[in-house]
């Protein structure tokens, strides 16, 4: 009489609970993807072939509707100085980039380019790509 072994192990491989674990993580990826530049504007910059590639210390930016931002934090125009003041302190090199959408006045991007220039502060206007 032949003695039969009772536990015989599955060679096989399940890859759908793989396959849900990989779906999962893609959507993970996706949503995460979306937030990861919160320290930005909607805004349509105007063109410009030139790129200059400095790494600014801080931004300003101008909406359409002529709100100024400091990074994302909003601030009244008259406020606008003082706080750059206080950001740029002590940075050896201090270095604005600013961003404001194409329908703003030449006046209101003027008025941040004499802050800059009052406060010896580089100031790099920016534009996207032609």
């Amino acid at each position: 009489m032949a003695i039969k072994h009772g536990s015989k192990i599955d060679s096989s491989f399940g890859a759908s609970s793989m396959t849900d674990m990989m779906f999962l993580m893609l959507l993970f990826l996706m949503v995460a993807t979306t937030l990861i530049n919160p320290n930005a504007l909607k805004l349509l910059l105007p063109k410009s072939a030139n790129q200059i590639k400095d790494k600014p210390y801080t931004t300003v930016s101008i909406t359409s509707d002529l709100q100024y931002y400091v990074e994302t934090d909003m601030v009244p125009f008259g406020q606008l100085e003082v706080v750059l003041q206080k950001k740029l302190e002590n940075v050896k090199e201090p270095t604005v980039s600013l961003h404001c959408d194409r329908t703003v006045p030449v006046d209101e991007v003027v008025k941040v380019m004499n802050i800059a220039k009052n406060n010896k502060y580089k100031l790099i206007l920016a534009t996207s790509p032609k």
